[in-house]
Order: structure tokens, then C-alpha cells, then sequence
């Protein structure tokens, strides 16, 4: 079995999903708002539900990397999911969040992605990812750009138009450096 390292932020913890953590998930993705840029057509039922979070567990251990759960320091509470994907036929690694709703405002994105992007680079022989994010979704874009992602190019995911950002392993410790 994979072992997943467990990430610490000042105000997070990235580490592996619990079972315990799809009552979390599963509201994540029933919520309309969330999923407005993420499935546009509708949200999940608790089934499909089931199959990303079976689907964030195993790539882990399929592929070596994924999604990490995000789990708020102080309340003990999921409010998340950051990390990496790379389903089959898929234009690259993809780099993604995902956070509740009430958790919106608060920097968690920019906090857990910096973090997770700083293990990539450091732990793992990627070296580039992709962030494809609905232009409309403005928030994305600007966590993207916070991380030092650029835009190369459009695709169409889903029958719906996306920006891809992206960032590569030397862009990353250019970028680091000059912190």
C-alpha cells in the first residue's frame, strides 16, 4: 500500500481521505455552487460522490500522487480537496481544488495549492502540471496566477471552454527563489 505524506500550513492539513470523510465529500459536490465550474451541467448524487472519492484514494496508489483532503487546523473539519490527477487520455497532470462554500475568502486555495505544489516539485519527478479552469471562474484564475501558473493555451473539457494553466518544475524554483 502507498503511503501518503501528510502536509502542514499554518492553517491546514493535507493528508489522505478517511472514510469517514465522504459525508464531507459528499456535500461538497451536491452543493450547485461549487460544481458551477467544475460540472456546469449538475452536481453529484451521493454515487457519484462515491466514485471521486474512490477515485482520489486510488490514484494515489495507481499513479503515486492526487487529492489530499484539507482539513482545517482549528475545527478538525474537511473543507477540501487540493492535489493532482491524471486520468487516462488526459491532456497532462492536472492540478485542481476544490473547497466548500463556506470555507470561500479565506486563502485556503492559495494556502493548500502553494503547499502542494512545493511537494511536487520537491518530491515527485513531475515536472509540469496543468490547471484547466472555466474562464468565468475568476477566483481559479487568480489562485493559478498567485502560484506562478501562466496561461498556455484553450481546450474544450466537457463541451465547455477552459483556460489551461500551467507551471513547470524550473518556473516553480525561479519563482521560489525569488520569495
Amino acid at each position: 500500500m502507498y503511503k501518503v505524506e501528510t502536509l502542514k500550513t499554518k492553517r491546514l492539513i493535507l493528508r489522505m481521505w478517511r472514510r469517514e470523510d465522504f459525508d464531507s465529500v459528499a456535500r461538497l459536490f451536491s452543493d450547485p455552487e461549487v460544481m458551477r465550474f467544475i460540472s456546469p451541467r449538475r452536481v453529484m448524487t451521493r454515487s457519484e460522490a462515491w466514485g471521486s472519492f474512490a477515485y482520489s484514494v486510488g490514484h494515489w496508489h495507481l499513479r503515486g500522487f492526487g487529492y489530499w483532503a484539507v482539513e482545517e487546523k482549528e475545527s478538525g473539519h474537511v473543507v477540501g480537496r487540493v492535489g493532482f490527477g491524471y486520468p487516462e487520455e488526459w491532456h497532462g497532470v492536472e492540478f485542481g481544488w476544490t473547497f466548500a462554500r463556506e470555507y470561500w475568502g479565506r486563502g485556503y486555495a492559495s494556502e493548500a495549492a502553494r503547499r502542494a505544489l512545493q511537494y511536487c516539485f520537491t518530491k515527485t519527478d513531475l515536472e509540469h502540471v496543468v490547471s484547466s479552469i472555466q474562464p468565468e471562474n475568476v477566483a481559479s484564475i487568480r489562485v493559478a496566477e498567485r502560484l506562478g501558473e501562466e496561461l498556455e493555451g484553450e481546450n474544450k473539457i466537457g463541451g465547455f471552454d477552459h483556460l489551461i494553466y500551467g507551471i513547470s518544475r524550473e518556473k516553480w524554483r525561479q519563482a521560489a527563489a525569488s520569495c
